[in-house]
């Protein structure tokens, strides 16, 4: 991290932002549709840094990065250094609603519907499994780095499954097509809001109902993913002092349809994040103009 951050995160007098980047394309979508209007609009010069989430916190808490414009939910990160040390504060809600879950494609649950209940996924373990689960049912996931219980659920639930990584997004997407191209059954970690669903209509299985403190034990939860409504975070002196662009990052909000488009430009369209920013921008200044204000 000390090698990636940027020279510019916390210069004084220097109008430059430096913005954490996430590796999952609707990240990185926000970060460039926020570079872009703060170069073009406000006149900063924006910086990146691609950095996992939870070392992300100690690169803003330190003003290596200025801001995290996606986060999914870290508790222990941010009573440390939002309640604690105060080094951080809350940059409002992003406008979008996250949901982590397992899926299957929708094919698959219109053959067997009984999948969608974790309760029968052992029965479909042997259709589910691939080379590398090690003769249990395959749940794939993508990056470790991810916010994922799935370990301990497949434990705690008992299931017949082992947890594959495909090291990344784009490497999971990859995998899903192709399962998908073969028409064949498959069981994912998966996320909303994410364009991958307009090209892979896939169906949630039911999980444990998701409570108040389930997930609180890492190495016990046996529960569904709650619904989180992501959050920005900024470096508590960048907030204080950042001026515009503090304010403009705070301003920041669109909707799960507006990030889908710009990540499919990106992901599918093969355009640059600067260029897919430039054309979301062209065509939606009554969403962006406020932020800017």
């Amino acid at each position: 991290m000390t090698k990636q951050s940027s020279p510019y995160a916390a210069a004084q007098g220097a109008k430059t932002v430096t913005l954490s980047v996430q590796s999952w394309v609707g990240a990185q979508s926000n970060t460039a549709v926020a570079a872009y209007l703060l170069e073009h609009e406000l006149g900063y010069r924006v910086d990146t840094v691609q950095v996992d989430e939870v070392p992300a916190w100690d690169a803003l808490s330190q003003g290596r990065i200025d801001a995290i414009m996606e986060d999914w939910g870290h508790p222990e990160q941010e009573k440390r250094y939002v309640d604690d040390k105060k080094t951080v504060v809350r940059g409002g809600e992003l406008g979008l609603t996250g949901h982590i879950g397992w899926f299957v494609p929708t094919y698959f649950a219109e053959q067997h519907p009984d999948v969608t209940d974790w309760k029968n996924l052992d029965k479909y373990a042997d259709r589910l499994g691939t080379a590398e689960s090690r003769g249990k049912g395959q749940l794939l996931d993508g990056s470790p780095s991810y916010v994922t219980n799935d370990k301990a659920l497949v434990k705690n639930l008992g299931l017949d499954f082992e947890v594959v990584f495909a090291g990344s997004e784009a490497a999971q997407i990859t995998q899903i097509k192709q399962f998908t191209k073969e028409r064949k059954p498959f069981l994912t970690y998966w996320y909303q809001p994410q364009w991958l669903f307009r090209q892979v209509p896939m169906t949630e299985v039911k999980l444990p109902e998701w409570k108040e403190g389930c997930d609180a034990d890492p190495e016990k939860v046996a529960c569904a993913y709650p619904h989180t409504p992501l959050q920005k975070f900024l470096n508590a002196d960048f907030a204080a002092k950042g001026g515009k662009a503090a304010s403009f990052l705070k301003k920041f909000r669109w909707t799960a349809e507006d990030q889908n488009e710009v990540a499919l430009m990106i992901a599918e369209e093969k355009l640059s994040p600067e260029e897919a920013a430039r054309r979301w921008v062209e065509r939606n200044e009554e969403v962006w103009r406020a932020w800017t204000r």
